[in-house]
């Protein structure tokens, strides 16, 4: 599945209503949907992380802030960008944001053409790797459906570990093995051994 530019949200988090305003303004000048968000609260309440789309954060809002509702996320496994706005950033502040993934902070008052400019390449990279992302998440449903013994002779099958291996390691009989292979390669709909390995990969379990 493909996507473009109309298909992209740029989603807004701030806690002050001008700065929400005026962004939400300059980026439907530009020819984005915009959504806008009054707290990380708020958001995190209506996320859907399978849309595409882009977060503009601002650092210092009450209750949760900026960089909490980045650790959020993370744990949720959005992979969405985030581009952090602010008028208070440090140094400190700086370094965690981009450590954790941030691809930009930009200071308030932002200076519109970079803001806009940072938007565009956020949206470009997001139209370039959205089929495989998608592909990555209906390989990740796909594991989650095996049962943790399928997925231990998953790891081993991957790694090159014959039948009598596989089955000497976790104490099993070769047929049990031949029976737990059968299902994942049906539940992974894969058509072959090097299939597999490929998908392990892409998932990043191997």
């Amino acid at each position: 599945m493909e996507i473009n530019k109309q298909d992209i949200t740029i989603f807004v988090v701030d806690d002050e209503f001008v700065i929400r305003d005026s962004l939400s303004m300059l980026i439907e000048s530009a020819g984005f949907k915009v959504k806008t968000f009054d707290s990380a609260i708020s958001f995190l309440e209506q996320l859907d992380i399978s849309i595409p789309a882009c977060i503009l954060i601002d650092i210092r809002m009450p209750h949760m802030d900026g960089l909490e509702l980045q650790e959020q996320l993370a744990i949720k496994k959005c992979e969405m960008p985030i581009i952090f706005i602010s008028g208070h950033a440090d140094i400190p502040i700086s370094a965690t944001a981009f450590r954790a993934g941030a691809v930009d902070l930009i200071e308030k008052p932002f200076n519109s053409k970079l803001l806009l400019q940072r938007i565009k390449e956020c949206v470009e990279k997001i139209i370039l790797d959205w089929p495989k992302n998608q592909e990555k998440k209906q390989l990740n449903e796909r594991y989650s459906y095996l049962t943790p013994r399928e997925k231990e002779v998953f790891l081993l099958t991957v790694n090159n570990h014959s039948n009598k291996q596989t089955a000497k390691k976790l104490d099993i009989s070769n047929r049990t093995v031949d029976i737990h292979r059968a299902h994942i390669m049906q539940k992974m709909q894969a058509d072959s051994l090097n299939t597999l390995i490929i998908m392990a990969v892409k998932i990043q379990v191997l």
